[in-house]
């Protein structure tokens, strides 16, 4: 499962065998589990939180939607590299 980034205690990374979806990330707090935050990526730039099994408290799920966003580009980049396709597809 590659990881994407750590940030304040959240890993932000990408499940195994997930690229039938449209491009995501995963987060949760320490190591990466089943029941972790979804986050989709959006064509424009952005990212829209698709849910938050994981409770990620509000506060701290603001600064890592923004951060997600700031590794937009670095994100499409690692899923084209871990799925080995150019073929990206995106939620909106």
């Amino acid at each position: 499962m590659p990881n994407i980034v750590e940030l304040m205690g959240y890993k932000v990374y990408f499940w195994s065998n997930e690229n039938y979806e449209p491009i995501h990330v995963h987060i949760s707090k320490g190591r990466p589990t089943g029941n972790s935050t979804k986050i989709w990526l959006t064509k424009a730039g952005g990212c829209v939180v698709a849910n938050n099994k994981s409770r990620i408290p509000q506060k701290d799920l603001n600064i890592l939607l923004e951060a997600i966003s700031l590794y937009y580009f670095q994100i499409i980049s690692k899923w084209k590299i871990a799925y080995n396709t150019d073929n990206i597809k995106f939620y909106c």
